[in-house]
């Protein structure tokens, strides 16, 4: 009997990832097992494409990818299947840069794809942050950034993040969606209001006709949330957010003992 197949849909940090940024050979196996018997992987992550591609290629997918937590989603093996790319407007980013008028920012990056622009130059960041594959531009935002934007980097002090974000909220609410990154990063992510993983999985499930019930994904982290409660099975880390997991249908081992290979395992009787 022939089984209608899955799409199964993968965070990077902290799920499909080890501590060291590494996929697991196991974990590698299992996807390449389910690969063959015709189920749909992918990758959903709040990264750029360039800082993703790579664990694309290892994996050898074939499928759509969602990127900047669905502010980005296209099919790098197939430009035909379009590129859906939600921008936040040229004058937010004007606003958000003279937050640093009235707040300790360190910095404040703006990301259009894989242009980046930061307010102030800092070359620790652009490690950090796997730059060194994208254009970068320094200088004030409000003079270098010409177009719409996929996405905003806030990197501030800790004591400052909940602060800038209530701000956020009370000004912006209409036309963002922020979230903070899990520690040891202080930074606030914008995107445009409305964006998220479920977003541009809900893009490919429908590409591929596969109905919700056939939708497994995992995650750890705050912005993996709506992407697990729009598939039929969301599976959260055990290394995940409270909040992740109670919003599961399940939860799996973590991310350094191959908790995405043995739900899957165990799932599909591999």
């Amino acid at each position: 009997m022939e089984t209608k197949p899955y799409l199964i849909a993968l965070d990077l940090d902290g799920t499909l990832l080890k501590d060291d940024k590494t996929i697991s050979p196991e974990t590698a196996r299992t996807i390449q097992l389910l690969t063959e018997a015709g189920h749909h992987i992918c990758i959903s992550t709040g990264r750029p494409f360039r800082s993703s591609s790579m664990y694309y290629d290892e994996l050898g997918l074939t499928t759509p990818i969602v990127n900047f937590n669905g502010a980005f989603v296209h099919h790098p093996k197939d430009e035909s299947w379009g590129r859906y790319h939600t921008s936040l407007s040229v004058d937010v980013v004007r606003q958000l840069a003279e937050l640093t008028e009235t707040y300790q920012i360190h910095n404040v990056l703006a990301e259009v794809i894989d242009d980046v622009y930061f307010h102030y130059h800092d070359e620790h960041l652009i490690e950090a942050f796997h730059m060194n594959m994208a254009n970068v531009t320094f200088g004030d935002l409000r003079e270098t950034v010409k177009e719409d934007v996929t996405s905003v980097l806030i990197h501030a002090k800790e004591e400052d993040v909940a602060d800038i974000r209530a701000h956020l909220s009370e000004v912006h609410a209409e036309v963002i969606d922020h979230r903070r990154w899990a520690a040891p990063w202080h930074v606030i992510e914008i995107i445009k209001h409305g964006m998220n993983k479920a977003v541009g999985l809900k893009k490919i499930s429908d590409y591929y006709q596969v109905p919700r019930e056939r939708i497994i994904a995992f995650g750890d982290e705050d912005n993996d949330l709506e992407m697990l409660r729009f598939a039929g099975c969301g599976v959260a880390m055990e290394n995940g957010t409270d909040e992740v997991k109670q919003a599961a249908d399940r939860v799996t081992g973590s991310n350094e003992a191959d908790g995405i290979a043995a739900f899957l395992t165990s799932y599909f009787s591999l």
